[in-house]
Order: C-alpha cells, then sequence, then structure tokens
C-alpha cells in the first residue's frame, strides 16, 4: 500500500506540474517567500518545504551571494568546494553548469535571486553580473539540460528586483507565492491555536487578511516562542488589568490566547493604554485586539509605505456637501451590502485645498465599514526599488478585501512626469497602476480612492470609468446657511457649543464667503482659545471677534483654478454649486485658460 502523499501548498502543485510537463526547467518564486507553508502535517519555511519538494533529485545544490555553492544534500559522493568560492559567481556558475551536465537529477536553488541577477539597465551591470544574467538565460534554452533532469529555482520577494531579460524569456517561469487566502489562513489557525473553537478560528481568520502565516503564529500561538511569556503568564497579568470589570477571568482567556509572544509592557499598551478607546463587547473586544496586532505587524512590514486609516466619525458629522454625503452614503450602503453591481471601482475627489476632501473621505470609510489604508511615500532613487514597494502594496490591498486604499495628493504619486526625469519610472508604476485598478475581480473588494486639488496633473487615462468611476467635486460653502452648519459641525466636533441666535449665527458667517473648510475650523479654534475659563461653550461675540481678528490665507485666483478643475472632472452637473452649473463646459475652459495665464 503506498504512503498517503506529503500535504503541500498550491503553488508546489503548480512548479512541479509544470516542469514535468517540460515548459520549463528554470522557476521564479516571488512575492510570500518569508512565510512558512503546509508541509503534511506541520508548516515549514521555505527552504524546507523546497528540500521535500525536490526529495527525488539526486543532489540539491544551493547558490547564494554570501555562501557561493552549498551542497544540501547528494547521494553521491561529489568533490570539495574549497576553493570554489575565491573563483566568484562566474566559477560557481562554472561549476554548477559542468555538474548538471555530467550528472543527472540535480536541483539547485538560489535564494535572495535578486542580488546575483539584479534588475538594472545592461550598461549599469558589472561584467560578472552580465555574464551571470546571460548564463542563466542560456541554460533557460539548453535542452541538454533540459534532458538531464536538472531543475534551477530561484527565489526572489519581488519580480521587479530581477533582470527584466530573464523576465522576459518564456522559457523561464514565475510562479507567484501569493499571501493566504482565508481558508489558508483558517487551516493554519487550527493547527497553531487548537484550543479554538472553530467560530473563532474563522473571526480570526477574517481579521487576519493580509498577514503572512507566520505573523498570525505569532499572535495565537505559543509554539516554539523562547520570547514574550506562556499562556497561563499572560492570562493571570490581563486578568489583573481588567481587575473587577465585567466578566474579567473569560475576557482574560481570550485575550491570552491572541496576544502570543507579547511582553508585560507590551501587552499594557495593547489591552489598558493610557487613553481608552471606545469599549467592545465580549467576542468584538478580542477581535479589536486582534486589529490593532495586525496594524502593529503591517505598518512595521511596510514601513514608510503606508498607513492605517482609523476614522473616528461618520458622514453624520460632516457639515455642508449634501450632494456629495448623499452619493457618498449610497456607495457606502452598495458595500455594507455586498451589492457589487452598484459598488465603484474607484471614487476622485477633486477641489480646492481645505474644501474638506480628506475629512469627508474618512467619514466616508467609517460609514461603509471599510478598512482604509493611505499610500504615502512609496517612491525610491535605488533602481527598482519603487517598483517593488508599490508591488507590496498592491499584494497586501488584495487580500485585504474588503479594503480601500486612499492616495492624497495623487498628482505627485502618479501624475505625468518626464521620462528622461526618473528613467521610465514613472510610466511603469502608472502602468502597474492601472493595470491593478481596472481588474475585474476588484470591484466590491478593493475600493481606489484618489484625492487631488489638480486633476490636470493626472494621467488621463487613470481617470477614465472602470477605473475611477466616481469624480466627486468639493467646493468651499456657498451660502451662510452652508457655512453655519459647517461651523456647527466643528464645535460640535471640538465639544463647543455655540450660545447665538439662528439671525446673530448667519450674521456672524456673512463674511466668511469664500472661506475654506480648514479656514472655518481655523475661526472655530481662535474663537475656543479666547475662552478663558476653560468652558465648553463660546458666545454670539467671541465667535464675532474671532471672524474679524483672523486672516486668511489665500489665492483667490488658484482658488478659482482649482474649482474650474473640480468642476469639468465632476461625474454630474447637478453636484455643482448653482454659479457653476449654468455654465458650458466651453465657458469654463475658457475662463480656466484665462486664469493659467494669470497664474503662471
Amino acid at each position: 500500500m503506498s504512503a498517503e502523499p506529503i500535504k503541500m501548498p498550491a503553488w508546489a502543485d503548480i512548479l512541479r506540474e509544470r516542469y514535468l510537463a517540460g515548459e520549463a526547467n528554470v522557476f521564479v518564486l516571488h512575492g510570500n517567500v518569508f512565510d512558512s507553508y503546509p508541509l503534511g502535517k506541520e508548516y515549514a519555511a521555505l527552504p524546507r518545504v523546497l528540500d521535500s519538494m525536490l526529495a527525488k533529485k539526486d543532489t540539491l545544490l544551493e547558490l547564494s551571494l554570501a555562501q557561493g555553492v552549498r551542497i544540501v544534500r547528494s547521494q553521491r559522493a561529489l568533490p570539495s568546494l574549497d576553493g570554489l568560492q575565491e573563483k566568484g559567481l562566474g566559477g560557481a556558475l562554472q561549476y554548477l553548469e559542468s555538474h548538471m551536465r555530467t550528472h543527472h537529477n540535480t536541483a539547485v536553488v538560489v535564494p535572495y535571486a535578486e542580488t546575483l541577477f539584479p534588475a538594472a539597465e545592461t550598461h549599469h551591470l558589472s561584467f560578472e553580473e552580465r555574464a551571470a544574467v546571460t548564463t542563466l538565460h542560456r541554460w533557460s534554452l539548453d535542452e541538454a539540460l533540459g534532458r538531464s533532469d536538472a531543475i534551477i529555482i530561484l527565489v526572489a520577494e519581488t519580480l521587479t528586483s530581477l533582470a527584466p531579460s530573464l523576465l522576459s524569456n518564456p522559457r523561464i517561469i514565475a510562479i507567484d507565492l501569493g499571501l493566504p487566502d482565508e481558508l489558508a489562513r483558517t487551516e493554519a489557525i487550527a493547527q497553531f491555536a487548537p484550543a479554538l473553537s472553530a467560530e473563532q478560528r474563522t473571526r480570526i481568520a477574517e481579521q487576519t487578511a493580509g498577514l503572512r502565516l507566520v505573523q498570525i503564529a505569532s499572535i495565537v500561538s505559543d509554539h516554539g516562542r523562547a520570547d514574550g511569556l506562556d499562556e497561563a503568564a499572560r492570562r493571570s497579568y490581563i486578568a489583573g488589568l481588567l481587575g473587577d470589570s465585567p466578566d474579567a477571568a473569560g475576557r482574560a482567556q481570550e485575550f491570552a490566547r491572541v496576544t502570543a509572544g507579547m511582553s508585560r509592557q507590551a501587552i499594557r499598551a495593547l489591552i489598558a493604554p493610557a487613553t481608552p478607546e471606545e469599549h467592545e463587547e465580549g467576542e468584538d473586544e478580542v477581535m479589536a485586539v486582534i486589529r490593532r496586532r495586525k496594524r502593529e505587524i503591517l505598518e512595521k512590514e511596510c514601513s514608510g509605505l503606508i498607513e492605517f486609516i482609523e476614522p473616528r466619525h461618520g458622514l453624520e458629522v460632516v457639515g455642508g456637501n449634501a450632494a456629495i454625503k448623499t452619493e457618498l452614503a449610497r456607495v457606502a450602503k452598495a458595500l455594507r451590502e455586498g451589492d457589487i453591481r452598484r459598488a465603484p471601482m474607484g471614487l476622485l475627489a477633486v477641489g480646492p485645498m481645505g474644501s474638506g476632501k480628506t475629512f469627508v473621505i474618512k467619514a466616508f470609510l467609517k460609514e461603509a465599514g471599510l478598512n482604509g489604508v493611505m499610500l504615502k511615500n512609496f517612491r525610491s532613487q535605488w533602481v527598482g526599488a519603487t517598483e517593488s514597494n508599490l508591488e507590496r502594496v498592491l499584494a497586501m490591498v488584495k487580500v485585504m478585501g474588503p479594503v480601500a486604499l486612499v492616495i492624497d495628493e495623487g498628482d505627485r504619486s502618479f501624475g505625468s512626469r518626464s521620462e528622461d526625469s526618473d528613467g521610465g519610472t514613472s510610466s511603469r508604476v502608472i502602468a502597474r497602476l492601472k493595470t491593478f485598478m481596472s481588474e475585474p475581480e476588484n470591484r466590491g473588494s478593493v475600493l481606489f480612492i484618489m484625492m487631488t486639488n489638480r486633476p490636470d496633473k493626472l494621467d488621463i487615462d487613470i481617470k477614465r470609468p472602470g477605473r475611477l468611476d466616481v469624480k466627486l467635486p468639493f467646493f468651499y460653502a456657498q451660502t451662510d446657511a452652508e457655512r453655519v452648519e459647517i461651523v456647527g459641525a466643528l464645535l460640535a466636533r471640538h465639544g463647543m457649543a455655540w450660545l447665538a441666535t439662528d439671525a446673530q449665527r448667519l450674521q456672524a458667517c456673512t463674511p466668511l464667503a469664500g472661506y475654506s473648510n480648514a479656514d472655518l475650523e481655523a475661526v472655530v479654534l481662535l474663537a475656543a482659545a479666547s475662552v478663558s475659563d476653560q468652558g465648553s461653550s463660546i458666545s454670539a461675540e467671541q465667535f464675532e471677534q474671532a471672524v474679524a481678528d483672523f486672516m486668511p490665507p489665500q489665492d483667490r485666483n488658484m482658488v478659482r483654478y482649482m474649482e474650474l478643475l473640480a468642476a469639468l472632472e465632476c461625474s454630474r452637473r447637478s453636484w455643482l454649486p448653482a454659479h457653476l452649473q449654468g455654465l458650458s463646459t466651453e465657458a469654463m475652459q475658457a475662463q480656466l485658460l484665462q486664469l493659467q495665464h494669470i497664474i503662471h
């Protein structure tokens, strides 16, 4: 009776099938290469999985920049490798080629392949690096090596870090080791923490989208961790933190299961921070801890590339922008209900600086119940690093859904740039982003939100329907009543009351015509600063004094220019203010051209 085959990850089956079919003998494993993967009844790192995959190979060799050629295992006696490293990369490749030609059934694994075959223009590579790339390219096309049952596996975190000539070769096959899906996470959690119930495993799997299995293990498993406290010690310590709160013992048990590997200081900061957050009951409280741990892990892993958005308010606290709020409420409802047909692929928020784009978008995320990730500065001066950073973020976002990827000042990150200014990096980045944005499977799962006050600087194709379907125009408050509503919302947000009659409020807001939402908030804060008794109310006189004292920093021509840009980008004419609704597109473009001459 034959032994039951060892369970392997899905990508391993793909590699084996394509190798046995004779499609290629050179493979590139990329993406989630530093994770743990199912191997039989346990989980193991990639080198061990590859060793198991290649168990039928007579010889397994490894090539790396640090160690040169290393014999992992061999069924035959091999000559000593002493002195080989002194011959450099060229000598190592020559040895490997000679071995594969004279010994059948050999496997070669190249970890950190980007260090040996780096991405760069050919004239920027050293002679040794060019020779290495050429050698590997030649191996992939060599039928004799194929007949000798040789296989070469390169491992790199991103494809963009490898020499482009290798990736364009049809005889070199790239296989993406994507982040684990929900089923893979559920199965892994059952292995890492068997004491959890099936329902708990399912909920934790939902909350840990975007994490590697090795990171999930650090949250729910004590196995193999020498640092931190064991579960009993964590349970006792957490019970002390919770004190006499309701169901302290039960909650301590739940918290102990999801704080593996953490020190006392880290547990205190997570569960009993100095600034208390909104209280969540029972299981939701445990999930909140998991979400915070997930955020810490991902922000550390994507350091400087992303920032998690945690909005505190929904659309109910937004003053003005009635038409925009109505549309966003419709989109939020569609996303909450999973109605993919009515969910847009992306939103474009345009309008002058200080018109409330960021605040309203954050409130929309709260309303829709979406995880929000802000894309920060992912550009780098190093060759290939910008593309690599973007790929890392997109790979994470892909499995986090439903999620909103928010890009502020999109004209700076994805605006049109000269090909010569950055060696074509911008065009490659924009092309990759456009491809990802238009993938149909993203609808309802990944919502792109781009904000800018200069939509004219964006690549025109990135703004088309199917990528950014809904274009929302933001303008400064148009009427005294709208300004009163915004000021009232701002005061409420800061815990202040406005002791004034309706007539006094309208009168006080009349001089604020043309003020941005940011200017209105500055007036509110100035009025609050004038309250000497630390009270929570502002009189009509104090507010009027703040209005008279404040000087708004505005360039009226630039504001008007940005308003016209927003109007021309807008998806619906009914969303425009009255003074723009009556203008034809030609009239707006003529005014825009006149202002362009004044500004520039």
